[in-house]
């Protein structure tokens, strides 16, 4: 299922975009090349263990993205499941966030093609952190985007298996013209990518959606230390968006600094 969300004026096709990728933590359950006009899953709750489980919202129509910071952004959603990987086109190039579980690169690919742009155009893949509903396409993604540099957080960087070297990434480097993020707690390493001009946080599992409307911190379940992770929270509650991309529940569409901030103050 593709979602798409379009609010960029005048840039044309290769002027800003994103693209949102899900997958199924137990793996695909519908065709990964399948697109439909943007609604959401129906309510059903998936597990798989060692990942988080996560119930879809019942809501098949998500609102329009407007953030209010001047930018004008496009993103689809490509819908499999309960996890989501992201992919940001500028000027004909793009960057993917996380790779889903194996099997996605399928979908990835039928994104790119969504909004003009192939496997040639793919110029930095970024692991926000190194669990395998994240990184579970990472090797067939980066061998697709033969071109690309592959990035994730210094202390994650080990555990992920790659067919080539991968640089690591701290708090307040640069990907894409994307601010990194240190968001750690979940994992290691995990990273945050803010655009700043755009508004949008990639928060990968740092934060979890509910409805489309409100958040929730890290899981617990899967979280080995929640006080570092709620840390990361006040971290990202310093920073200024509107859009809020998660790597499990709905994106929120607005007021997402608020909502951050709300979590910290309680």
């Amino acid at each position: 299922m593709i979602e798409r969300r379009l609010f960029l004026k005048d840039l044309g096709k290769f002027g800003i975009a994103m693209v949102v990728v899900s997958a199924c933590g137990s793996g695909p359950t519908s065709d990964p090349a399948s697109t439909t006009s943007a609604s959401a899953p129906g309510g059903s709750t998936t597990t798989q263990p060692g990942l988080e489980p996560f119930s879809t919202p019942a809501s098949s129509t998500a609102p329009s993205l407007g953030n209010g910071f001047g930018a004008s952004t496009v993103w689809e959603r490509v819908n499999l499941g309960s996890v989501s990987a992201y992919v940001l086109a500028r000027g004909g190039e793009a960057a993917v966030i996380d790779t889903g579980t194996a099997g996605s690169a399928p979908a990835i690919a039928t994104s790119l093609g969504q909004i003009g742009l192939g496997w040639a155009d793919v110029s930095h893949v970024v692991a926000t952190h190194l669990h395998p509903d994240h990184v579970g396409s990472w090797a067939a993604v980066m061998e697709g985007a033969a071109s690309a540099s592959g990035y994730a957080g210094q202390a994650d960087l080990p555990s992920i298996r790659s067919p080539r070297s991968l640089i690591g990434l701290s708090d307040g480097d640069s990907v894409f013209d994307l601010r990194v993020i240190a968001t750690p707690g979940h994992t290691p390493g995990h990273i945050s990518l803010l655009d700043e001009l755009a508004g949008i946080l990639v928060a990968g599992d740092s934060l979890n959606g509910t409805d489309g409307t409100g958040l929730t911190g890290a899981n617990p379940q899967y979280t080995p230390d929640m006080e570092t992770a709620n840390d990361s929270i006040a971290t990202m509650a310093g920073f200024d968006f509107s859009v809020v991309l998660v790597g499990h529940g709905e994106p929120v569409a607005e007021n997402g600094s608020a909502l951050v901030r709300a979590l910290v103050t309680g």
